[in-house]
């Protein structure tokens, strides 16, 4: 591995100082917890942790920690898959909470996104180019259940509740993030994968694609609070099969 020293596709520190701007969310989410009733408030709390987790992700990378220099002496931000694998799958228990999904799937769609996440780091990080694409295609294939969860198995769910407010909040939501996400391997395609993309404009992709799968996120469901005031039932613990 070559010294981080030697390096020079470094990110440019505009970029990255622009993601703590993830910071606001999280202020305004206590706020709104502090008088909030219980059913809206682990909404907020929810997503407080969704923005305060990227918050420390990104102070650690203007502060110059969090990354190290990979093939082709390229820098490589490890402590974006640390961030993935604390809001993915708290993305995913607001999508649950919304839906009103059992908790058993839940926990299942949260798996394969963890796994997910966990073969994009090591894709990234592969030296060898058929290990590197062998990671390339576990993670798609963790990613493609959580994406069919998130557009029928979690709607079917949100549609027998049979209201209105909370089936079209879910639909906003639900579809923004499959939209967004699907929009993550393409970069990570051409920046981890062939390195076609330089450090700079890898980094305002993500940052671009974060602000939106987390703020965008987050006040979208924030600004739903009359119809998340009591007409979501909490996951059930089983569900009925035919």
């Amino acid at each position: 591995r070559p010294p981080r020293s030697s390096c020079t596709q470094l990110a440019q520190e505009p970029w990255l100082q622009l993601r703590t701007t993830l910071f606001d969310p999280s202020v305004v989410m206590v706020a709104k917890a502090a008088n909030a009733d219980a059913e809206r408030r682990k909404y907020y709390f929810t997503n407080t942790f969704i923005c305060a987790v990227a918050t420390f992700s990104y102070f650690a990378m203007l502060s110059g920690q969090g990354w190290t220099a990979i093939a082709g002496c390229r820098q490589f931000f490890y402590v974006r898959y640390l961030d993935w694998l604390g809001t993915t799958p708290l993305i995913i228990l607001n999508l649950g909470l919304i839906a009103g999904q059992d908790w058993v799937t839940i926990v299942a769609v949260i798996g394969a996104d963890v796994l997910m996440v966990i073969a994009g780091y090591m894709g990234a990080v592969s030296v060898v180019t058929t290990v590197k694409w062998f990671w390339f295609l576990f993670g798609m294939a963790m990613f493609l259940p959580v994406v069919y969860s998130l557009a029928r198995t979690f709607r079917e769910t949100v549609i027998t509740r049979k209201d209105t407010e909370i089936i079209e909040l879910y639909g906003k939501v639900a579809w923004l993030t499959i939209i967004i996400w699907s929009f993550y391997p393409i970069v990570w395609l051409f920046s981890e994968g062939f390195a076609s993309f330089s450090v700079s404009f890898e980094v305002v992709a993500y940052t671009i694609m974060d602000i939106i799968a987390k703020c965008v996120f987050t006040f979208m469901i924030i600004t739903a609070h009359d119809a998340l005031g009591g007409s979501v039932s909490q996951p059930t613990n089983s569900r009925e099969y035919v």
